[in-house]
């Protein structure tokens, strides 16, 4: 059996996985990735947010994913109802960066692992992780390539940027329910020929379909577009036939959709994806750290997942880099709380999204334009702002938010209608 050694092993070749590995790679140490699948691989999370921008540009792969010419994006278009909310990102609360990406995420991630080995990181693909073995905080990795050739990979610390895989967490029992419901996608990409330049394609729009069911509209540089509905799975029973089918029936129920996706050419065959909501047990133990969705995904509305999986590596990044110079971070304190502020912060925002309470605030009339800001710096991912009041009191404001905008427009009606 082949054995190798290395300071510390990632698995996964995701955002989350390239991040951490060169910011470590970059501190001085021996770093290796292993990857279960080969790139470039289709995964969703197309509409990536301003505060993934300090992530990959510590990690030194800005200009690398400039020259792909990804179609940039400035905001975020809410459309209910014939009424449209926008979001400028360079109208926000919190300094930082205004812009970002719309992104092929095959595309996206592949040059990302490029430019990695460009680093000098190797990156091995189709491997996949069997066992792991724990001393202490040193470790000993199983994996399989593709000819079925078994190798040990002894590192002197693990991170897991497996996404969906979950690999420590499924090796170590760890997995625990979400609290979210289950909800359902059905999605595709499509050829935008009807697509108007002069409103796209530089922001990603999302359509109230109805209470609890939304689409996501994300338009890239080349023409092609990411369309997908998003609902509980109750929604989507009403649809009958083969998934193009049902898809094209739903397009046909939304009048925002109809006639700019109407018979368009779909790049792929219909795709499903549910039940993606899932959390973990810890985010940390000797001589690991589980990163991104390996530590909590909730829901692709505000394209979170993104963002929480390279902030959370960046951080962990620097914190492996203290313990492995022979410090003693506290995982505990600068890493599960941190992160779980970020977590939380979006999840109220998830559930104030299904349950109709950004509703009421994105559509109201006459909207406090300082809020507004306030709520654009959340949806540019900067959920670490503790300044911001809509991050730090981020449940109980927008609920008082809403209630104040419910009185005003009951109160607004009752004289009008007194009026009359």
């Amino acid at each position: 059996m082949n054995k190798e050694k290395t300071d510390v092993l990632v698995i996964g070749a995701g955002p989350s996985g390239t991040i951490a590995a060169s910011i470590v790679y970059k501190a001085g140490f021996k770093v290796k990735i292993v990857e279960k699948l080969k790139f470039p691989r289709f995964v969703i999370g197309e509409s990536l947010l301003p505060r993934c921008m300090e992530a990959l540009e510590e990690a030194g792969f800005l200009e690398a994913v400039k020259g792909m010419g990804f179609q940039e994006k400035f905001g975020a278009k809410f459309v209910m109802d014939g009424k449209i909310c926008d979001y400028f990102f360079a109208d926000q609360f919190t300094p930082g960066w205004n812009w970002t990406w719309q992104v092929p995420r095959g595309e996206f991630d592949k040059i990302l692992a490029d430019e990695l080995q460009k680093q000098g990181v190797p990156v091995s693909y189709e491997t996949t992780v069997t066992d792991i073995r724990l001393n202490g905080s040193d470790s000993v990795t199983t994996v399989v390539d593709r000819e079925g050739n078994q190798s040990e990979i002894e590192a002197r610390f693990l991170i897991d940027g497996s996404g969906y895989g979950r690999v420590i967490p499924r090796l170590f029992n760890l997995d625990k329910q979400s609290e979210l419901p289950p909800r359902k996608a059905v999605f595709t990409h499509t050829r935008d020929v009807n697509r108007s330049m002069s409103d796209e394609p530089n922001r990603i729009t999302i359509v109230v379909h109805q209470r609890g069911i939304w689409v996501w509209v994300i338009p890239f540089s080349s023409g092609i577009t990411s369309l997908g509905f998003v609902g509980l799975p109750e929604f989507f029973e009403k649809h009958t036939g083969p998934l193009n089918e049902q898809l094209r029936s739903m397009i046909e129920s939304e009048p925002y959709l109809r006639e700019r996706f109407r018979d368009v050419e779909f790049v792929f065959d219909t795709k499903v994806l549910q039940s993606w909501s899932t959390k973990t047990e810890r985010f940390y133990g000797p001589g690991f750290v589980l990163t991104g969705n390996v530590t909590e995904f909730l829901d692709p509305v505000f394209s979170s997942g993104v963002t929480l999986a390279s902030v959370s590596s960046q951080l962990a990044a620097h914190l492996v880099i203290r313990q492995l110079n022979g410090e003693h971070p506290d995982w505990e304190k600068e890493y599960t709380a941190a992160m779980m502020q970020g977590v939380d912060v979006f999840r109220s925002y998830v559930n104030a999204w299904y349950d109709g309470t950004l509703e009421t605030i994105f559509f109201a009339d006459d909207p406090d334009l300082e809020v507004k800001k306030m709520i654009c710096s959340v949806l540019a991912g900067y959920v670490w702002d503790r300044n911001n009041p809509y991050v730090k009191n981020h449940d109980s404001a927008l609920r008082k938010l809403a209630s104040i905008i419910q009185y005003r427009d009951s109160h607004k009606n009752n004289k009008a209608a007194a009026s009359v």
